[in-house]
């Protein structure tokens, strides 16, 4: 069962893929200006000229000299973020990310702020989305850096908190937990966007894909049912808000098949009070899986086993009424007081 989940989540995970990807993406590299009214620097110029052409060699040719001999120039951030780009052209791009922070560390109040730290999104992305550093024995590009584009991007949500990109941030990291069927992890990071960007307009989607996350944790109707129970109250969150959103991605299906699991551990549940001799607390479950799910087919197997079940057990109190189906697989049975001569043990 626990194969089976995954192996339908990850279908899913497959479309949204697709979908996202074909989002056009924004520009590489950010526009570059000048932090105040400085005089024209020449030297900056040609290099940023140099990089507009590629030319990221004879670029640092210009920029790390400058730096060295102008450490108190007007323009010093505008050379720091020049010479990140640098580092970004040549593959280096950790060296870039510091780069970036050496600018709005000392320079907080630059026109450069915002665009060193979209730059730093765009390296942390290039990560996620397969970029590797290269390897310095082989001088292969061979080495991933899934973790440090994950630190990357919480730097960003830490330099930026409440901000456009730090919102783009957060959903780029849980989408990565999805994309690599890390669920828990990606779980608690829609979670927290929810909480965190309640008006965001990425809000339906995340919400689907909670729904997902949990879906997929569940190990089989055997184990400890709180990710279904917790998927299915999703789903329903997601069918009464976002129709359109849920008919699309089938979200009555999810939430029948959700019911078949419950139903099928709602059986399990009563066919272990069986086998245990606990008779009384079999016909309870039997009983309820019966008035929760009475078209399933666990619901035929209860009621078979209910003819077989001896007089006594059956006189014992019925269930409550069916309520919320979420609820059912917690549910605990009403446990009678042995009968002499019976055979039933007390739990």
């Amino acid at each position: 069962m626990r194969r089976g989940w995954h192996g339908a989540v990850f279908v899913f995970v497959a479309v949204l893929a697709a979908r996202t990807s074909a989002q056009p993406r924004r520009a590489s590299t950010p526009a570059t200006h000048q932090t105040q009214q400085a005089a024209p620097n020449p030297t900056l110029n040609r290099a940023e000229a140099l990089l507009e052409a590629h030319k990221w060699q004879a670029a640092h040719d210009l920029i790390v000299p400058w730096l060295k001999a102008n450490p108190t120039a007007p323009d010093r951030d505008r050379g720091l973020f020049l010479l990140a780009e640098v580092y970004y052209q040549n593959g280096d791009r950790i060296r870039a990310f510091y780069h970036l922070d050496e600018l709005m560390d000392n320079y907080p109040d630059s026109k450069l702020f915002f665009p060193a730290l979209e730059l730093q999104y765009q390296i942390a992305d290039g990560y996620l989305n397969g970029f590797k550093n290269r390897d310095p024995i082989f001088d292969l590009a061979i080495v991933p850096a899934y973790d440090e584009a994950i630190e990357m991007l919480y730097r960003i949500q830490e330099r930026s908190p409440g901000s456009p990109l730090a919102e783009r941030a957060m959903k780029r990291t849980a989408d990565y937990y999805f994309n690599t069927s890390q669920f828990d992890l990606a779980g608690d990071a829609y979670a927290a966007f929810i909480r965190s960007y309640p008006r965001s307009p990425d809000i339906p989607q995340v919400k689907l894909r909670l729904a997902f996350s949990s879906l997929a944790q569940f190990r089989g109707p055997p184990f400890d049912a709180t990710p279904l129970i917790d998927a299915r109250s999703q789903f329903r969150d997601v069918q009464a808000h976002y129709p359109e959103l849920a008919a699309d991605a089938n979200v009555s299906g999810w939430i029948d098949r959700i019911d078949a699991d419950l139903a099928r551990k709602l059986y399990i549940t009563a066919d272990f009070y069986r086998r245990t001799n606990r008779l009384t607390g079999a016909v309870f479950m039997y009983r309820h899986l019966i008035e929760t799910y009475p078209n399933s087919h666990e619901a035929d197997l209860a009621r078979q086993d209910l003819g077989r079940m001896p007089k006594w057990a059956l006189s014992a109190p019925a269930p409550p009424p069916p309520g919320n189906p979420e609820s059912a697989a917690t549910q605990p049975a009403v446990m009678q007081p042995p009968r002499p001569g019976t055979g039933e043990r007390l739990p």
